[in-house]
């Protein structure tokens, strides 16, 4: 595989995008010191954006909890870019990122997961030098931390520190947009800059040609007389461009509606107003070489066609937020995305598995998880993931909490993340701790418990199920250690496993009200040995033909088909 240093051939925000940027992927200047003072000296190279613990940064190396990371580059902007205001992009930095240009002190981010910029304008001259100092320290339980660990293992992976996603600068004129927020259903789109000060006009590219519009206080309202609905089978984008003032840019959105309806006496979950079966798998997002980030931006699309080819329409981005292009392939090659919030605070394996598997699954978690700091960068994490991700169609459900992993007071929770976003469903408790207020109902299956698969007042949704084991010889991250929920002797027999579980308790579970299904999971991730391709991508272990027709009969039975 050939690593790439370069943020590919999509635009690192493609909903925001202008022509006016530079991509800062590449070989950065890279040391590590104890202390926070900025180095005199740098004693080693690094590939951005890959976190130093992975073997395409260069690095390959973990550094003791709470060691400074500083990153330095020189910079030459081009002419085009003088007069304008310098924008320094990140896309994630785990966990704590300051950032300094020829030697002045610009901004602080706090937050591993979200992507953030800085206005550097008072800062540049001719000739440029950005250094950037990280911070990582995961023994700080109030951070967002996701499946990371100090002691990987079984479910339990790698730690990544320092920068992660793409690194760019961007120039703007004075007065620019500096965000859009998009509502769009089955009959209209509305764009919203937040800046009631800006007019200009927003020209909308449709199948019937261009469509100019007014935008007047900021705001323009696109509603076509033959809306072309978004969807899996047709996953339309309408393009679009803005015009206001000096200022430039391009993005995309797509018509479609979700909505809960109740059909023949049962709770469904409905795009474009009609009931869909979301057959789906949990996607981690961890790869061998780069760990949080893929060698090369392909290999999101090679994976989401992957899925597609195998007849699932649906991945649960586990406790991670990917970079924008992912969510751009998913919104243009037609994958539903369920996207989970980054876990923090505490957890334990009695209480937050072993019991909930035994079936303690109920409690007040009111005052669950009571610290009061790990709470507020709980809900700074969720709302700062919402704005960046929430104008992508692709994302059709936030998941809150999973397993219980930090949850606290999941009904306030709920109704501030649906006053953020009121036209996505909400799942409050992924698996168990049920109680409080959400939109569908979750369980997880691992070990038989498939009475549980019921008709019940909200959507039934089965989030995480499954984990049947193959190692196929070659292709194992650890040869000599295994971590799954289910062993199989060889494709075979694995192949066999997998259809009859699907056959067996999926299948006839969906005309009883299940609405959704998610398979653990898309790949092996390091010891965990349970996905449908192996860690390096190089083996598929279903038969693809196999697992289309599967595909096809689970959406039969959501349309009362046999």
């Amino acid at each position: 595989m050939e690593t790439r240093i370069k943020a590919g051939t999509v635009h690192p925000r493609p909903q925001l995008r202008r022509e006016t940027w530079m991509d800062l992927n590449g070989k950065w200047d890279f040391t590590v010191k104890k202390d926070a003072t900025p180095p005199e000296e740098f004693d080693s190279t690094i590939l951005v954006p890959f976190c130093p613990e992975s073997k395409c940064s260069g690095i390959q190396t973990c550094f003791p909890e709470g060691s400074f990371l500083f990153y330095r580059r020189h910079v030459k902007l081009p002419d085009a870019a003088s007069g304008h205001r310098i924008l320094l992009h990140v896309g994630a930095a785990d966990q704590e990122l300051t950032c300094y240009v020829n030697g002045l002190e610009i901004g602080s981010h706090s937050g591993g997961y979200t992507s953030f910029f800085m206005d550097i304008t008072p800062a540049i001259r001719e000739e440029n030098e950005i250094l950037l100092r990280v911070r990582d320290d995961l023994t700080d339980r109030a951070f967002p931390r996701g499946k990371q660990s100090l002691t990987p293992g079984g479910m339990w992976y790698t730690k990544v520190s320092g920068i992660w996603q793409s690194v760019w600068l961007e120039w703007v004129p004075e007065t620019y947009i500096q965000r859009l927020d998009i509502q769009a259903d089955m009959t209209e789109a509305k764009l919203d800059t937040g800046d009631p000060s800006l007019s200009g006009t927003v020209t909308v590219m449709t199948p019937e040609g261009e469509i100019r519009l007014p935008l007047t206080e900021g705001r323009a309202v696109f509603h076509p007389e033959t809306p072309r609905l978004w969807s899996p089978e047709d996953p339309y984008l309408y393009e679009f461009e803005v015009a206001a003032g000096e200022d430039r840019v391009s993005g995309y959105f797509a018509l479609r509606s979700l909505e809960i309806q109740t059909v023949e006496g049962i709770p469904r979950l409905c795009l474009n107003g009609k009931p869909r079966f979301f057959h789906g798998l949990l996607d981690q997002g961890y790869w061998p070489d780069g760990i949080y980030t893929p060698d090369s931006p392909d290999r999101f699309r090679e994976e989401i066609l992957a899925m597609k080819r195998m007849g699932f329409n649906t991945l649960r981005k586990h406790i991670k937020v990917e970079p924008e292009e992912y969510y751009y392939q998913c919104d243009k090659l037609g994958m539903f995305v369920f996207q989970d919030m980054v876990s923090n605070g505490d957890y334990s394996y009695l209480k937050d598995t072993i019991l909930p598997t035994l079936g303690f699954q109920r409690k007040n978690d009111c005052r669950a998880h009571p610290d009061g700091i790990s709470r507020k960068m709980f809900l700074e994490n969720m709302r700062a993931q919402v704005l960046q991700l929430k104008n992508h169609p692709c994302i059709v459900l936030w998941t809150i909490f999973n397993e219980g992993w930090g949850q606290f007071d999941s009904t306030s929770v709920y109704r501030e993340l649906k006053s953020l976003d009121p036209s996505r469903f909400i799942c409050s408790f992924s698996g168990w701790f049920r109680g409080g207020e959400s939109d569908v109902f979750s369980r997880h299956i691992y070990f038989g418990q498939w009475h549980h698969l019921k008709r019940t007042e909200k959507p039934l949704v089965l989030s995480e199920f499954g984990g049947i084991c193959l190692a196929v010889e070659g292709h194992l991250f650890h040869p000599e250690k295994s971590y799954g929920y289910q062993n199989s002797e060889d494709f075979d027999d694995y192949r066999k496993k997998l259809l009859t579980l699907y056959r067996r308790h999926i299948l006839p579970a969906i005309p009883k009200g299940l609405c959704a299904a998610i398979y653990t999971q898309v790949s092996d991730v390091e010891e965990e040995i349970n996905g449908l391709l192996t860690y390096d991508r190089q083996v598929t272990k279903p038969d693809e033909e196999d697992m289309r027709c599967l595909s096809e009969e689970l959406y039969a039975a959501m349309q009362g088909k046999k």
